[in-house]
């Protein structure tokens, strides 16, 4: 036996045609894991919140706006360090990357819902940058009550 080595890792053990048949995600399986590709979504996220294009978060990280595409999509997983980065450039703590929505821990496959979905639109990013820039906090009260009331009576 190699020095160090799993058993099951060798070639003909049983555990390791076991291990490989049960794998769903990860290398070889042609779909990244789940977590993977809700950490990049979240990369994305706040990115767009931010207004960054991904040429500037690659410049930022020392990367191109390719390696961004495939970190955002899960293509790529996201080590350590690269987390520690990203966490310094977006000024958030690590584990925003990790804030999993529940269809995610319950082990649904529908990894963004409708909530995500609306925070990463356009128009919804205007309307915060837009809300954040009135500078007196009783006219964006206002704002905020007069909005949240329109859309309670479906206006």
């Amino acid at each position: 036996m190699w020095r160090g080595a799993n058993p099951c890792d060798l070639p003909g053990h049983k555990g390791a045609d076991m291990a490989k048949s049960k794998r769903r995600f990860g290398r070889g399986t042609g779909k990244p894991h789940p977590v993977d590709v809700h950490a990049g979504e979240r990369v994305r996220l706040r990115r767009k919140l931010l207004g960054m294009t991904q040429t500037h978060l690659g410049d930022a990280l020392g990367l191109t706006f390719q390696q961004v595409q495939k970190y955002e999509r899960g293509a790529n997983r996201i080590g350590a360090g690269r987390l520690y980065d990203l966490a310094r450039v977006f000024d958030v703590s690590i584990d925003f990357f990790f804030a999993l929505p529940r269809s995610l821990v319950a082990g649904e496959k529908k990894l963004i819902g409708y909530e995500s979905y609306l925070m990463v639109k356009r128009e919804t990013l205007e309307f915060v940058r837009a809300y954040y820039k009135i500078e007196d906090a009783d006219v964006r009260k206002g704002v905020y009550q007069l909005t949240k009331a329109m859309g309670a009576a479906g206006v």
